[in-house]
């Protein structure tokens, strides 16, 4: 039987319970503090490709599908070079409403419920198992009305889960993660989607991005 929400992997609850356990006791192996633990911090390098998004869907409610703690939606100032000053993130992208969901930290671990305008995953789909990818990224279209925004990392974490694993269990090629993006996208098709997935060769970093299926540079 194929894994799926109400029927996930072994796999897929094991790590959600290893997570549990990083958000509140920390990342181990380098000494890092709970409240510095997946605080979503990995949002900061998206805002203005999202924003982008919002603006050209004229989207006003926000899923973070695996947000963390969440720390960078707290009301606090948010710069941008080039286009100002904001009092918080949600003043920045001109939302009414974001909706954080991640089924490792309690406070947000409740399945969300309804649609959304978007639905952005940055730092997260390489946390999960890939027997269970194929059920994941359509739920992440599922839940989306107008747009979907993915930010994925093809290459090991620094972290390390609580059993010494790298955090990062499925590190696939960018040609690997565009099979499995196109496949969801094409059940959603009114749907606009991008993809930005990060990979790296040797000490150097290449960012490709994704729209619609089509592999463009890095913008």
């Amino acid at each position: 039987m194929p894994y799926s929400r109400d029927n996930p992997s072994a796999r897929y609850r094991e790590l959600i319970r290893m997570y549990q356990d990083m958000h509140v006791h920390g990342e181990r192996f380098m000494g890092v503090a709970p409240q510095h633990t997946f605080d979503g911090r990995s949002l900061r390098k998206e805002l203005v490709r999202i924003k982008r998004l919002i603006e050209q869907t004229g989207a006003l409610t926000i899923l973070d599908y695996g947000s963390g703690k969440a720390g960078e939606y707290e009301p606090r100032q948010v710069a941008v070079t080039g286009e100002g000053e904001w009092d918080s993130v949600i003043d920045y992208w001109g939302v009414d409403e974001v909706t954080c969901y991640d089924p490792g930290y309690a406070p947000y671990s409740k399945l969300p419920s309804g649609s959304f305008d978007g639905v952005i995953c940055t730092d997260v789909l390489e946390h999960c198992p890939e027997e269970d990818i194929g059920w994941i990224v359509p739920e992440i279209f599922s839940y989306a009305d107008r747009f979907v925004y993915l930010a994925v990392a093809c290459y090991p974490a620094s972290k390390r889960l609580p059993n010494g694993e790298n955090a990062h269990c499925t590190v696939q090629p960018v040609e690997w993660w565009q099979d499995v993006i196109q496949r969801a996208a094409a059940a959603r098709p009114g749907v606009i989607w991008e993809a930005w997935l990060e990979a790296k060769r040797g000490s150097d970093a290449e960012t490709i991005g994704l729209r619609g299926g089509a592999l463009q540079p890095a913008g």
